[in-house]
């Protein structure tokens, strides 16, 4: 299998504050959107020079989305301390909030934080896999 793109889509009811969060608080790069595409507006998110990408959509009438239990999560791996740090404190003048992850693994080299959903992250500082 010759795979060349991953896309992770979920929905939501808040997308300006998404948009928000992962395009000014975060720092992603808004690699597409659309709107009023049979009722749906959207927006990707990119890491640059990566085949993978978030997407955001909501329906005209509503996209009910309740957050999934705390330990589903989105892990961004930052190898630069100072980065996550950078990032941590812009987060938190956005009014985003530090959250205890519910696995301590997590708390070790990272930090948990909830997106406007409800969502979680985790900055976590390791060169990953």
């Amino acid at each position: 299998m010759n795979y060349v793109q991953v896309r992770v889509a979920r929905p939501t009811n808040k997308l300006q504050e998404i948009v928000r969060f992962y395009g000014e608080g975060l720092g992603f790069k808004q690699i597409g959107q659309f709107q009023n595409h049979e009722g749906y507006d959207g927006v990707m998110f990119g890491i640059p020079d990566a085949s993978y990408h978030l997407e955001f959509t909501q329906h005209i009438d509503g996209s009910p989305c309740p957050a999934p239990t705390k330990d589903n999560l989105l892990v961004f791996y930052i190898p630069n301390k100072d980065e996550i740090q950078r990032l941590h404190s812009h987060l938190k003048t956005m009014g985003y909030k530090t959250v205890e992850p519910e696995n301590p693994y997590w708390k070790e080299s990272g930090v948990t934080i909830e997106d406007p959903d409800g969502w979680r992250i985790v900055l976590m500082c390791t060169k990953g896999i």
